[in-house]
Order: structure tokens, then sequence, then C-alpha cells
């Protein structure tokens, strides 16, 4: 991806992950989700290089960072969050966190201690139950789509993918969000992300989230169909003094249907 350079790798349990550090300013720390990269921020993060120190990766079975055959569930994504925030010198960043990242920087602050200036999540995850009829099955047969012809990996990712987005999406835009789930070890680390998909790694800090300790604004797509907004809603209500902005006309990949509200949201928040 070379449109998206990550030029900088930190190890973590023996693996790859790789990351950049763009700008100067306050810090600011981006956390994609599944089954993105931070490729997501690709139209967010260059606004804030020349006020913010800003900071993206790859999280561990994602984009440019290793796919490897072991645990790249949201059970080890706070670890390395943590690391990273420590390797990068960060005790109190500003966070944007989307999807599975919302859960990964909720855990790294209320299981791991980490605090942030303020934190926005982007249509998290954060509540159970969760989890598409596809990732439910998939779970179930999780060997069977390992093992699918190429042809048909290549029509699975980018449907599924498309489900996130609400705007009619070209195949060259969508190219860098599918690439990374192709041919191997691409193809069986898309189905191994989706079996260890577990919701006791939420139900872990779910209690805790009226303890939250910083400013939190969350933003969702209204046309969200992967987690629907009422959850959003919810969510912000169990979040003392918490933001909520519905953002229209937006999947739940607001990043590429609603850049602009991302980047006045957190203008304003920031």
């Amino acid at each position: 991806m070379t449109d998206w350079p990550l030029p900088q790798t930190y190890r973590f349990n023996g693996h790859s992950v790789r990351y950049a550090v763009r700008g100067d300013g306050p810090p600011l720390v981006f956390v994609h989700g599944t089954p993105f990269s931070s490729y997501v921020w690709h139209r967010i993060a260059p606004h804030f290089i020349t006020t913010h120190r800003v900071h993206y990766f790859d999280l561990l079975g994602y984009g440019q960072s290793a796919q490897p055959d072991s645990n790249v569930s949201l059970g080890v994504q706070n670890e390395l969050l943590t690391q990273l925030l420590e390797h990068w010198g960060l005790d109190n960043p500003d966070v944007v966190a989307h999807d599975f990242g919302g859960a990964t920087a909720l855990r790294a602050h209320l299981l791991n201690g980490k605090n942030y200036r303020s934190l926005t999540l982007i249509d998290p995850v954060a509540l159970t139950p969760w989890g598409s009829p596809f990732v439910q099955h998939v779970r179930q047969h999780e060997a069977a789509f390992s093992g699918l012809p190429d042809y048909i990996q290549r029509a699975i990712v980018p449907t599924y993918i498309r489900g996130a987005i609400q705007r009619e999406i070209p195949d060259h835009e969508l190219a860098p969000y599918v690439q990374p789930w192709l041919g191997e070890p691409g193809q069986a680390a898309f189905y191994r992300q989706i079996a260890q998909m577990d919701e006791r790694y939420t139900q872990e800090a779910e209690g805790l989230y009226p303890t939250i300790r910083c400013p939190v604004q969350i933003l969702w797509g209204e046309d969200d169909q992967w987690i629907p907004i009422e959850r959003g809603r919810a969510l912000h209500g169990m979040i003392p003094g918490s933001r909520f902005h519905a953002i229209p006309n937006a999947g739940h990949l607001v990043q590429e249907d609603a850049p602009e509200a991302i980047v006045a949201a957190l203008l304003r928040f920031l």
C-alpha cells in the first residue's frame, strides 16, 4: 500500500506491527477496527498533521502488520495499544477509535490504566451483543472459509466491506481495504480474526464505562447496517458527560461516507 506508508516497526509478541508518526504538536492517536487497517484514516489524519503529532498503526493481524497464526483477538489488541503508547512516550494523548478500535481503546483505558486527554469513539464495538449473521456463521465454520477458492474470496470480501459503506464506492477506492485479505496469509487471517471474535472482551469493560476518566464524544453513522445507531445512544447513556453526534448519510465506515463530519467534530472537540 505505497500510498499509505507505515515506515516504522514495533515488535509485539514476536511479531511486527507497522506504524507511522507524523507532524508536531500535542499527541493524537488513531485506532482502526475490523476488517480494516489504519488506511481508514487516510482522509482524516492529514488534516491534523500541522497541529498535532499524529500516530497511527495497523493492529496485529491487519493491514501491513504481521498476520500470525495466533491470537489477534480483542484480548491482545489493548495490550498492543498499551505497549505502543509507552513506546511512543505518550501519557495523556487524544485518542480517536473506530469499531474494534473503540473496544481496544476502552480496554486499554479501563483495564490497562492508560490515561487519555480525550476519547472520540466512532461506531465502536462496545456493547453486547454484537456480531453480524456472517460473523456468527464464520465462527462456526472457520476452516471451511479459510480454504475457499481465491475467486470466491475475491467476491466475498468486497461485498462484506461494501456493507459498511453507505455510498457507492468504486472498486479502485475499495481495493486498499480488500487487498490485505487476499492470497496467503491474508485469506486465512481474514477468517481467523472473525473466528476469534468473543463478546467477553467487551463484557470485561462494559460495567466500567461510567468510570471513564476523560471527555468522550461518540460519532455514529445514522445508516450503520453493522451496529445500529440505537447502540450508540445506549453507550452515550452509560458514559456520564459524553457527547453524541449522529452523522446523516453515513454507514458504519463513516471515514469513507462523511470524513468531513469527523474532521469537523474533532476540530471542535480537540
